[in-house]
This record gives C-alpha cells, sequence and structure tokens, in this order.
C-alpha cells in the first residue's frame, strides 16, 4: 500500500487493518492457522501472525478422557477471540474453533437426517452432555436407551453413534438420541429375523415379561405374545400360574403378520387337543365325575379333565331347589 510522504492517522489505521486482515475481516472473531512454538505447564503458545503470540490449555487440544497428543511445530486451528488482552497477548481459543466446525459440520448431517458420532462426557439434571466433535449436546434421560438403564458408567467415555433431534446454533442447543439408533437398528435385525420363521415351526424362547392377557417371550432379537388363551386347553386365570418371567419355553409360531412385524405363539398348540375324540370317550348318558371350576348366576362349569369342561345349568342341579 502507498503512502504520502507524511503518513497520516487514517494512513496508519489502514496499514494496522492491512496488517491484520482488513478492518471488517480482522482476525477478531475467525478461525485461524498457528503454529505450536512452545508448550509451558499445561498450556500450549500458539503463533497465528499477530505481533504477540497466544496460550491455549492443553486441556483444550483433549478428546472427553484422553490426553493431548500435541508437539512443538504442530499446525492447529484456533478461533481468535480478541488480538490483544491486558497482558498483550494474544486470546485464542482451541475449543470455540473445534465448536465452529463442528457446528458447521453437523448442521450439514442433521439436514441430510444422517447419524453423528459422540462421546458422553459428563452428567446434568436430567440427562447426559454429549461431545460432538465440539460441539456439546444434551442427551435425555429417556433417549439414552429403548429400556431405563441403571448404570451409564459403560457407556460414558467411548465413540459411539447418535441421532440429532434438534438443534439452534443461535442459543447453542442440540438434542441427540442414542435410542433412536438402537431402535433402528432393532428394526433391521427384526426384519431380518421375520424372514427366517414361518408359521408353525416350533421354536425355543425366554420369557421376558408377562401380563393379564399374556406372555412377551423373547425369540433371539424378536419378541413374540403368546396369548394367555394359548398357553394350556385348560383354564387359567393369570400366565404367571403356567410360566415365570426368565423360564425357556417352547413354543409354536400360530401368526406372522409381516406388515406390523407381530408373531403370535402359543404353548397348547404343542399338545395333543382333549377334545379330539371326546365324543367317544364323554358319550350323552354317561355318569361322570369332575371338579367344579366356576360357578355363575346360570350354573357351574365342572372340569372332566385338563382342557373339557362342561356346564351345569341352575336348572340342572336340582329337582326341588331354586
Amino acid at each position: 500500500m502507498a503512502t504520502s510522504p507524511n503518513p497520516t492517522r487514517n494512513d496508519f489505521e489502514a496499514l494496522l487493518n492491512e496488517s491484520l486482515g482488513g478492518a471488517e475481516g480482522g482476525f477478531e472473531g475467525r478461525v485461524v492457522k498457528g503454529t505450536v512454538t512452545a508448550i509451558e505447564n499445561d498450556f500450549a503458545m500458539i503463533d497465528v501472525g499477530l505481533k504477540s503470540e497466544g496460550r491455549v490449555a492443553l486441556r483444550e487440544f483433549s478428546m472427553p478422557g484422553q490426553k493431548a497428543d500435541l508437539n512443538v511445530g504442530d499446525e492447529v486451528e484456533v478461533y481468535v477471540d480478541r488480538v490483544e488482552n491486558m497482558n498483550g497477548e494474544a486470546v485464542l481459543s482451541r475449543d470455540r474453533a473445534r465448536r465452529e466446525a463442528a457446528w458447521d459440520k453437523l448442521e450439514g448431517e442433521f439436514a441430510a437426517g444422517n447419524r453423528v458420532d459422540g462421546v458422553i462426557f459428563g452428567r446434568v439434571k436430567g440427562g447426559f452432555t454429549v461431545d460432538l466433535g465440539g460441539a456439546v449436546a444434551f442427551l435425555p434421560g429417556s433417549q439414552v436407551d429403548v429400556r431405563p438403564v441403571r448404570d451409564v458408567g459403560p457407556l460414558m467415555d467411548i465413540a459411539q453413534p447418535f441421532q440429532i433431534l434438534k438443534m439452534d446454533r443461535r442459543r447453542g442447543n442440540i438434542v441427540v438420541s442414542r435410542r433412536a439408533i438402537l431402535e433402528e437398528t432393532r428394526a433391521e435385525q427384526r426384519s431380518g429375523l421375520i424372514q427366517n420363521l414361518t408359521e408353525g415351526q416350533i421354536i425355543e424362547g425366554v420369557v421376558k415379561n408377562i401380563t393379564d392377557y399374556g406372555a412377551f417371550v423373547d425369540l433371539g432379537g424378536i419378541d413374540g405374545l403368546l396369548h394367555v388363551t394359548d398357553i394350556s386347553y385348560k383354564r387359567i386365570n393369570h400366565p404367571s400360574e403356567m410360566i415365570n418371567i426368565g423360564d425357556t419355553v417352547k413354543v409354536q409360531i400360530v401368526r406372522i403378520n409381516r406388515d406390523t412385524q407381530r408373531i403370535s405363539l402359543g404353548m397348547k398348540q404343542l399338545e395333543s387337543d382333549p377334545w379330539e375324540g371326546a365324543v367317544a370317550k364323554y358319550p350323552v348318558g354317561a355318569r361322570l365325575h369332575g371338579a367344579v371350576t366356576n360357578i355363575t348366576e346360570y350354573g357351574a362349569f365342572i372340569e372332566l379333565e385338563a382342557g373339557i369342561e362342561g356346564l351345569v345349568h341352575v336348572s340342572e342341579m336340582s329337582w326341588t331347589k331354586k
């Protein structure tokens, strides 16, 4: 830049701005490349081309749970917060540089709906903090796993995929989910497993949950419903009368709905139907002994054998009593 023989204050300001990258596009507020000139105690001295170097804490160059891998002469990117502080040093930040770069990348991944890699490194109220390559995201407790997790320790400080649910750069807010990844993976596994199953197939599974209407059986990565009416031919009031959580049971696949990925199971189908041959075994007019299983206003149900009951109507109980 040419100057007059007697430079004015404006000439000097123009030269200064030029040395710092221009009046509007100066160093401040930008991510620039610098060189590590020295490592002293817990700080690295970085030269970014200003009249003075800046100090950056070594911890800013390390990932959560890891040590900084930094040597003299390395070229690094840092964010220039201020060209000079009260001590005459440049105020630099490696964290801010990583955060700015991470946000640019994450916005692209979020728009494309892609997964991102991150590391759970801390606990906060209602969830956990995740480092996404420089940007810090919030992982709600409900989004850690498909089931409640009592101990998150084994999941911390290791790289794993996450799905971005929401992000707002202006507020610096990112919400991620690990559960969405697991559910997607399980859905893929379920589709693959269902393709290998057929109706009528006999398979072993483990009872994982019991409800009033039946039990859910894990068939090796996919669950099937064993309805209470398909557990036994005899009358039972609750599935726990026949099975318990953790039991290994042999079941038959009764029905598969590949559209909804639902599987209906049966246990009684593995036994012979007691009603086969019942007409010959219990002819009309025969006198039999049985156990009362249920009493209603209109009569009583009598069990002749497991799976076969008969109704004694209230009008058939006595000739004299009403």
